[in-house]
């Protein structure tokens, strides 16, 4: 997903990481920049893959999502169901967001990474499970333990193997050969023929900041492919309506009214 010079850190840290969960049972990833199971997809080769978003859930249900609960332990628990960590058993388990978490759900979740064993809500019976964690944050989980939101016990755990995935904005030589990825996925995706963006408008993305990282990019790329039907994307195309919004604001500073 990049070759460029602030992309090259991360790509050593993942050449580090354990290639089996048997290298190094428990160790995690932490990763925090952008589109980030995309890119642990990518370089971790994982066939038995399993994600969550941590964020998207309420304490309990999340609690009930990772290690799962027993028959009448939560509101609609009308059967025992298991939860991710066993579903991930003998594979990987990706925690996106994971400095969401509430302090209680961090807590099962040390004892997890530290003695590989499973306690489904309303059950007293744990269960052993073998499975590689990697987890993602946005946040700076540094700061979330000195402000008592994240366990320091948790976080020096989850530090195994730390890798910050730079924003595209900081490895700008990579937006020709990431667009040239995306033109062929979008092509395939839509069974169209392939296109390639023209010098003029690479040179634009290229003086762009994305704040919407990789997935902005791709989807850029896709809305151009489906607006026109010439071969090549130029420069007019594949402009984002952002794009466009700070270029009319940009006209409005020059000529006030």
């Amino acid at each position: 997903m990049g070759r460029s010079s602030p992309f090259t850190p991360s790509l050593r840290g993942f050449a580090s990481f354990p290639e089996s969960e048997d290298d190094e049972a428990g160790s995690v990833l932490a990763c925090s920049g952008n589109d980030r199971e995309d890119v642990v997809l990518a370089f971790l080769y994982v066939f038995d893959f399993v994600a969550v978003n941590c964020a998207a859930f309420t304490e309990t249900l999340l609690e009930s999502e990772l290690f799962g609960h027993e028959k009448g332990a939560i509101i609609g628990a009308d059967r025992q169901r298991q939860g991710l960590f066993e579903a991930a058993n003998e594979g990987t388990l990706f925690l996106d967001e994971a400095g969401e978490m509430s302090l209680a759900a961090q807590a099962k979740l040390l004892r997890v990474l530290t003695d590989g064993q499973v306690l489904r809500v309303g059950s007293t019976r744990p269960r052993r499970v073998d499975v590689r964690v990697v987890v993602a944050t946005h946040r700076n989980l540094e700061q979330r333990v000195k402000e008592g939101l994240f366990r320091e016990d948790l976080f020096y755990r989850l530090a195994v193997v730390p890798i910050h995935l730079p924003p595209l904005r900081d490895r700008r030589d990579d937006i020709p050969g990431l667009g040239d990825v995306f033109c062929h996925q979008v092509a395939t995706e839509l069974k169209m023929p392939r296109r390639r963006l023209t010098s003029a408008a690479l040179e634009k993305l290229q003086q762009y900041r994305f704040p919407g990282n990789l997935r902005e990019l791709r989807n850029l790329i896709e809305r151009a492919y489906i607006l026109t039907s010439d071969p090549e994307i130029g420069l007019m195309t594949c402009r984002s309506r952002r794009m466009k919004w700070r270029r009319r604001a940009t006209v409005a500073r020059m000529f006030p009214a």
